[in-house]
């Protein structure tokens, strides 16, 4: 199959899911959809380039922002990430990839969502009823890709997601699907898409939707112990369409300056661009910034930089990762990032 066909192929991939389920539209669908926590970016690169990753990410991370990205890693990589997100949550990432040589390579990603225990409390307990709830989201996911040309790369992910709230449990399936694609332009022009998220409504459920009352006044045998079941709707996955490219735009043995930019098509939000830069130097330091969200009126903050580091001193066999980044929330205050990455 010629490029050009290949590539039209999987534009159509993309474009077939997103039009099938009406998600290119001019109104706002934002809070019309379950499990936003796989929308929270992953990894101190790219939050520090402002997200603007779908064609930078080359290390376990791109689990996340695009799957056809681990196809270019000679070796197996590992990234574990830690992240204090808003309203006392936190975010955990652990990404895996093993390099399968001529076959391709696969990852294992696992995300989690957690907060600490809450007091329940109700109209007539408003202090408290001495009981304690949590809530929390995960998501495992399994993703094959390998490179089809020197040039081409594609892969897939497969997911399982689950949210949890007391004692009511969401569960639902996603597929992910990415290409990344390098050209002879612009010094080396990177271009890369993927579509995430695409799979089953998700609806909560458990003892909780439980109660007892009376049906009809006007029928004999009614009580106040009929037992009832609240049947909740259930809600779409946030659908994401991302194409971005990236370049350098200076190279030499010293010194390298990347810039990218990412345009997002959400199932539940309104369009937006993130940019995004990278100095490397001697490609040990690295310096970074960025912003997220631009052309979205409605958007939280925006401005986020970021630093790190990369090193085989410590082990021959082994390159060590470790990177840091400060992303601006507006009135729900910062978030800061911080990932560590092994390759080997």
């Amino acid at each position: 199959m010629k490029k050009p066909i290949l590539i039209l192929c999987i534009c159509c991939l993309f474009a077939g899911p997103l039009l099938g389920q009406g998600v290119i539209t001019d109104v706002s669908k934002s809070g019309t959809s379950v499990a936003t926590f796989l929308q929270i970016a992953v990894g101190a690169r790219g939050v520090g380039m402002g997200g603007a990753n779908v064609s930078v990410a080359e290390d376990a991370t791109a689990l996340h922002w695009n799957a056809a990205g681990i196809a270019g890693l000679a070796g197996n990589d590992v990234v574990a990430l830690h992240t204090g997100w808003i309203a006392d949550t936190n975010l955990d990432f652990l990404g895996i990839v093993v390099n399968l040589g001529n076959l391709g390579n696969l990852g294992f990603s696992f995300t989690s969502l957690t907060m600490e225990d809450m007091a329940v409390r109700t109209v007539e307990m408003p202090d408290g009823t001495g009981e304690f709830f949590s809530a929390g989201d995960i998501a495992a996911g399994v993703t094959y890709a390998r490179k089809l040309t020197d040039r081409f790369s594609i892969g897939f992910t497969t997911k399982f997601i689950q949210q949890k709230i007391w004692h009511e449990t969401a569960t639902g399936f996603a597929l992910d699907a990415g290409t990344t694609f390098r050209t002879d332009l612009f010094g080396g022009m990177i271009i890369g898409a993927s579509i995430m998220n695409f799979g089953t409504k998700m609806r909560l459920s458990g003892r909780d939707t439980r109660r007892f009352g009376r049906i009809d006044e006007s029928k004999l045998g009614s009580n106040e112990r009929i037992p009832q079941n609240i049947e909740l709707d259930s809600w779409h996955l946030p659908l994401l369409f991302q194409f971005g490219v990236s370049t350098d735009v200076m190279r030499s043995d010293d010194y390298r300056w990347t810039i990218a930019i990412d345009a997002l098509h959400p199932s539940d939000q309104y369009e937006s661009l993130n940019v995004g830069t990278e100095i490397a130097f001697r490609d040990f330091f690295f310096l970074r910034g960025g912003y997220q969200s631009l052309l979205l009126d409605d958007a939280e903050g925006g401005f986020s930089f970021g630093a790190g580091t990369k090193s085989t001193m410590l082990f021959r066999s082994a390159e060590i990762r470790a990177d840091y980044a400060f992303r601006d929330m507006g009135r729900l205050e910062s978030v800061q990032v911080f990932s560590l990455g092994v390759s080997f």
